[in-house]
């Protein structure tokens, strides 16, 4: 690890003078300019190859899925199709399933992945969700995976902005949609509902916390914006190869699909979308009081346990928001893909009783299990 770190750090990155694609709504083009003279290990760097020599875990929410649920999310699910979605603000890649033939359309579900997450994380759902009668439209978001964005523009990635891209994606779906949000998801969807909460139907929020994230994570967040400040992408996802096994090390290596699906995941990530929402999650004010203002049903959804918001304080944020709370026995800190074979809806509809006790009644139950 140590001589990949040098090899990264000793010589320039090598940046391309390459153009990218405008942001959505901006109409721009932007160019990288290549750097020109070689620069000496940073603090930075020496940070990353002491947390690799000790295999400190980099932040990624999502928990590795056993052999079957891999197996499982390398087919596409039946009736699932991937496309571009095309908004006012942009275009944004989705997967989209609908029910299957025959099942009444209850309603529609806008789903936003978390930090260095993408569309893909939500594949268990579609085929569970559809059978129960909901059309499940998982997008990436500006920067993320297949959706493009700037390179090093970093106020492309304002959570205002993402927020107002959240709009235009449920405007382009042309109905009122149930909105979810996973981890920094549920923060940009948190946001969009206080801009304009008309499109929505319910703000269902995934192991996503009512503030910035916990200390350690606000450690591992900085360790990946410091070497992504002096290490390519291709660099970072070498030195987080050379940490050791996904299953210790965590980070964008851990998750749905094979380690060449997610270094392509990885790379497909614009680098200013990471720094600008890492800091975000870092700093991220309580606005829980605005929220629960708002005249929407809310529900709170997580895993047993998460040390990114330890799951006291999202009890305590189902409280304040007058929140359905369900919690998913033996997951962490991603419930999605580590849920049972029948998993809760993610939005509150009537039905039976809340799935943990608690937090107070919500307005708006949700089914059981």
């Amino acid at each position: 690890m140590h001589r990949v770190v040098q090899a990264a750090t000793s010589h320039p990155r090598r940046v391309q003078a390459a153009t990218s694609h405008p942001p959505p709504g901006t109409g721009r083009r932007l160019t990288s300019p290549a750097r020109s003279r070689p620069s000496p290990p940073t603090p930075a760097a020496r940070t990353v190859a002491r947390a690799a020599r000790r295999r400190v875990p980099v932040p990624h929410p999502h928990p590795l899925p056993s052999p079957r649920d891999q197996a499982t999310h390398l087919h596409p699910t039946p009736g699932a199709r991937a496309y571009p979605l095309r908004t006012a603000r942009g275009v944004f890649a989705v997967v989209d399933s609908s029910p299957g033939a025959g099942s009444e359309v209850k309603g529609v579900a806008l789903l936003l992945p978390g930090f260095t997450g993408s569309k893909e994380d939500f594949g268990l759902l579609h085929e569970p969700l559809g059978a129960r009668g909901y059309r499940v439209v998982a997008v990436d978001g500006r920067g993320q995976h297949e959706s493009d964005g700037p390179v090093d523009d970093e106020t492309a990635y304002a959570q205002r902005e993402l927020a107002r891209d959240v709009l235009a994606q449920a405007e382009a779906l042309g109905v009122p949609v149930h909105l979810v949000g996973h981890s920094l998801g549920g923060q940009i969807a948190r946001a969009a509902v206080l801009l304009d909460h008309s499109p929505f139907l319910s703000l269902t929020l995934v192991s996503s916390g009512p503030a910035e994230i916990s200390v350690s994570q606000q450690q591992r967040v900085k360790l990946l914006r410091d070497a992504l400040a002096v290490m390519s992408m291709e660099r970072v996802w070498e030195a987080i190869q050379a940490m050791g096994p996904p299953e210790e090390v965590g980070g964008p290596a851990r998750g749905l699909g094979d380690q060449e699906q997610l270094r392509r995941r990885w790379l497909g990530n614009k680098p200013a979308q990471l720094l600008a929402t890492g800091r975000q999650l870092c700093t991220e004010p309580d606005r829980v009081a605005e929220l629960a203002a708002v005249p929407l049903p809310f529900h709170v959804l997580s895993g047993a346990h998460d040390d990114t918001w330890p799951v006291a304080i999202l009890d305590d944020m189902a409280v304040r928001l007058n929140a359905h709370r369900t919690v998913v026995t033996g997951a962490e800190h991603s419930p999605t893909p580590t849920s049972p074979c029948r998993p809760p809806t993610p939005w509150p509809t009537s039905g039976t009783a809340p799935e943990r006790t608690g937090a107070r009644p919500s307005r708006a139950r949700h089914p059981a299990q």
